[in-house]
């Protein structure tokens, strides 16, 4: 078992006091389950892939371009030509 120093900023020790009144508990058990649910937060964050955001993204239909992507840049030149009147 190891000691450490830890410097608190008012706040994360108003915290702590605070947790310490409402359990119960030693500023040590304080700490000990602080660092148990940061690293179990921190094991399902790092299980979420990129790919599991893309999948629960609404994309729509996918039927609003207005020509297919190798005729992208006629096509904008079209459409500025419309909107200018040239």
């Amino acid at each position: 078992m190891s000691t450490r120093t830890v410097r608190l900023d008012d706040d994360a020790e108003a915290t702590l006091k605070s947790l310490q009144k409402q359990t119960g508990l030693s500023i040590s058990n304080v700490l000990k389950q602080g660092l148990n649910f940061f690293a179990k937060a921190q094991e399902t964050a790092a299980t979420i892939r990129p790919y599991d955001i893309y999948r629960e993204l609404d994309l729509g239909p996918g039927d609003e371009s207005i020509a297919p992507a190798a005729e992208a840049k006629s096509a904008v030149a079209g459409i500025i030509r419309q909107k200018h009147g040239r």
